[in-house]
């Protein structure tokens, strides 16, 4: 497994991370995910485990041209209840629509909902053996599941912008990752099956609701004990000297949140893992090993997540920035 992070971490590390999760986390959740596979389904996944790596960020991609694909990433909870437990919200989706308006519901986010769609989407794939879904779909779900896990999907505040802290977003979901998570622990467990999809991705969001008073008031205090000079430095991303948190200033807000990133990163590995298990196990079990695998080889993966994160420079994105 410290071999697998090793890889990653030398594959992406020159990526861009300004988006949910950032290009890092994102491909490293999925590619992880594959290791919490049971041996029956392990084979399929490792022999894609390329794909399922790179294609981690397509939801991403398509916020450039899908008008529709922003409010999939994300649920305001919010605008809904005052403070945690989420009990107000219907889980089901007719229900919630009766209640609050379809208009409502896409304004204000839909990630739980969407991963179960999603669920049903693979488990046809695995009935049909149709690698190219199957893979779509895994990777997919994948991304839902890590954004779900995000405290700042789960709020209005998304970004600081409602209490004058401008760019938390990436600060909590890129930076640290990207400085600190060669330190976490990814051993998460086995896969299992979920009898409850989308009771589990409910569950996703709304701990992420119950943790987003943390990730902005440990900022804010922190930020009264820190001058604007000491909080934020100047680093090379490709051809472009970038503004972004100190190193230092990264460090005693990650220990000030206490493992919180590491213990969300690692749920959402354990969650993706279960939920394309679950699919599998949904779909009778097919035998996926006569489905030729892939090959990529870490050149061209390198060539292709560069490729990636130039489109996303490149483009403005539809719906609400992060």
């Amino acid at each position: 497994m410290k071999k697998t992070v090793v890889v990653i971490l030398l594959l992406i590390g020159c990526v861009n991370l300004a988006f949910t999760w950032g290009f890092f986390a994102h491909q490293l959740i999925n590619r992880l995910a594959v290791f919490t596979l049971p041996t029956s389904l392990l084979s399929f996944y490792k022999g894609n485990i390329e794909y399922i790596t790179v294609h981690a960020v397509d939801p991403d991609k398509r916020r450039y041209t899908d008008t529709s694909e922003a409010v999939r990433h994300y649920i305001d909870l919010d605008y809904y209840e005052q403070s945690y437990p989420v009990d107000t919200v219907p889980k089901w989706w007719k229900d919630a629509v009766a209640k609050y308006s379809e208009d409502t519901l896409l304004e204000y986010g839909i990630v739980p909902w969407h991963i179960y769609q999603l669920s049903f989407k693979l488990t046809e794939a695995f009935k049909a053996k149709d690698k190219d879904r199957i893979l779509h779909y895994s990777a997919d779900i994948g991304h839902y599941i890590g954004d779900a896990h995000v405290p700042l999907h789960a709020t209005l505040n998304y970004n600081g912008q409602l209490t004058n802290q401008h760019g938390i977003h990436g600060f909590w979901e890129s930076r640290l990752p990207e400085l600190f998570s060669s330190d976490y622990s990814f051993f998460v467990g086995r896969a299992v099956y979920i009898d409850d999809i989308l009771g589990a991705a409910w569950r996703a969001s709304a701990t992420s609701f119950a943790a987003k008073d943390s990730v902005l008031q440990f900022e804010a205090t922190l930020s009264k004990q820190y001058p604007s000079d000491a909080q934020y430095t100047l680093v090379t991303k490709g051809q472009k000297q970038v503004k972004t948190y100190s190193e230092g200033y990264a460090k005693a807000y990650h220990q000030a949140l206490n493992g919180q990133v590491e213990r969300r990163m690692r749920e959402s590995i354990w969650l993706i893992g279960s939920i394309w298990y679950t699919c599998w196990v949904n779909a009778g079990q097919p035998d996926l090993g006569t489905i030729a695998s892939p090959s990529v080889n870490d050149e061209t993966l390198k060539k292709e997540i560069e490729q990636e994160a130039l489109l996303l420079q490149q483009k403005q994105m539809i719906g609400r920035e992060e």
